[in-house]
């Protein structure tokens, strides 16, 4: 499936918000399954929206019939601001959602992040799953060993795909497995598989794809 890719602008809460969309194919008179918003990784160690991780989420995506919007967090490429370890990139991509699927639209939306990203994402997810619109959420290599991830409300569990590689070295697979365990929620297992999912990025791609195209 062919992807046309947009470039945008986004206002954000600090100025200027640089991201692209990816949107499907589709048959003429189909629309869109959503909108799904993928969150890069950390800022300060080379994250972007252009990650190879992110651009998988986004294909993954695309595929099941998505448009797909990555975009920089504050103080990244073309975007305005100074990073705010979590605080300010969460309102960044909360202003993301509100410009690309309007609530007033009634527009389904998915929500997606890597490493920084998933954390950012999970944030994210306790602020919007009250409002009934998300479909999925992937948290992949979820920065759990460095930062408070939200846990993931109840109801959402069927719905939310956490993917980590077992050998991560950035962010331990123990600490993503604490962070779940009191939640009792899944953890899918990549074996030997690192941070950056190097060489095993088809694989990470049809884990995404199976789970959105599940019926929960």
């Amino acid at each position: 499936m062919n992807a046309q890719t947009e470039r945008l602008t986004l206002s954000g809460p600090a100025g200027a918000i640089e991201a692209v969309r990816d949107s499907a194919a589709l048959a003429d008179g189909a629309s869109p399954r959503g909108v799904a918003i993928i969150a890069h990784p950390h800022p300060l160690f080379g994250g972007t929206m252009d990650n190879k991780v992110v651009q998988t989420l986004a294909r993954a995506f695309v595929q099941c019939g998505y448009t797909a919007v990555r975009f920089n967090f504050r103080g990244v490429g073309g975007t305005a601001g100074v990073h705010d370890d979590g605080r300010g990139e969460l309102q960044d991509l909360l202003a993301v959602v509100e410009q690309v699927a309007p609530a007033a639209d009634g527009q389904r939306i998915a929500l997606a992040g890597f490493s920084f990203g998933a954390f950012v994402t999970s944030h994210a997810l306790e602020a919007l799953w009250p409002t009934g619109r998300v479909d999925k959420t992937v948290l992949v290599g979820t920065a759990a060993s460095r930062f408070t991830v939200a846990p993931v409300p109840p109801d959402a569990h069927l719905r939310t795909l956490v993917v980590h590689g077992e050998a991560d070295d950035t962010v331990p697979l123990a600490a993503v497995m604490d962070w779940a365990r009191p939640q009792i929620l899944p953890v899918t297992v990549i074996p030997a598989g690192g941070h950056f999912f190097h060489g095993q990025l088809p694989l990470l791609k049809n884990l995404v794809v199976r789970h959105l195209q599940s019926g929960a």
